[in-house]
């Protein structure tokens, strides 16, 4: 018996099994319906997990998978769990593209504590932006405070270092469009670097495979 135990070794582990996006690490793999209710940068696409991070709040850990596909844009994955789980997809845009979406006087409204901001969508919206897009968005969301990590730290506590967070200190801004299904989130860290991104809200079944990494 312990020859034959040597000679076949041990088992190999079975595969690993994914069908749901919370099960998502580095290397594995998802491939979108390719409905023309989605953006043309993720229809039909397959995408790999580039990285894992960690957006960590004062009651909460929300946590982001960088994906990369056949194209040139990086696009970010988070859930949005409340009565249902939603998929929130995320693509950053640049300050001229910002300038083409919006007017910037009411951008900076964002910005402003004792305002409600209300932002109305141009129609110089750039084709390639278009599906991202809602009509008209109002602000949910001021200045909350968060730390990112380039980590991932699903069921655990970020580390302290002597008091002091790991992570990179932000400020949130949030808006939603009427019907909830498009938003604009702005992060702005220390020394005033700001991150704009365009998120879609989408169901679940939008992802039709899941391949685990090697």
């Amino acid at each position: 018996m312990g020859f034959l135990k040597g000679l076949f070794g041990k088992k190999a582990p079975p595969p690993r099994q994914l069908s749901h996006p919370n099960q998502l690490q580095l290397g594995d793999m998802i491939t979108l319906d390719d409905s023309f209710a989605l953006p043309e940068q993720l229809r039909g696409q397959q995408l790999r997990v580039e990285a894992v991070n960690t957006y960590e709040f004062e009651r909460r850990q929300s946590t982001e998978w960088v994906l990369k596909g056949h194209g040139n844009d990086t696009l970010f994955l988070s859930l949005d769990e409340d009565d249902e789980t939603h998929l929130c997809f995320a693509l950053k845009i640049t300050r001229s593209q910002v300038e083409q979406i919006v007017d910037l006087d009411q951008f900076s409204d964002i910005f402003e504590e004792d305002v409600q901001a209300s932002l109305t969508i141009l129609p110089t919206v750039p084709e390639s932006l278009s599906a991202w897009l809602g009509s008209q968005y109002h602000q949910i969301n001021f200045a909350q405070f968060g730390y990112f990590h380039r980590q991932d730290y699903r069921g655990m506590t970020p580390p302290q270092d002597e008091g002091t967070n790991s992570g990179e200190p932000f400020e949130l801004y949030q808006l939603l469009d009427d019907d909830e299904r498009y938003g604009i989130e702005v992060e702005v860290y220390e020394g005033g670097d700001t991150d704009v991104m365009l998120t879609l809200y989408r169901p679940l079944s939008d992802i039709r495979e899941y391949w685990p990494g090697k």
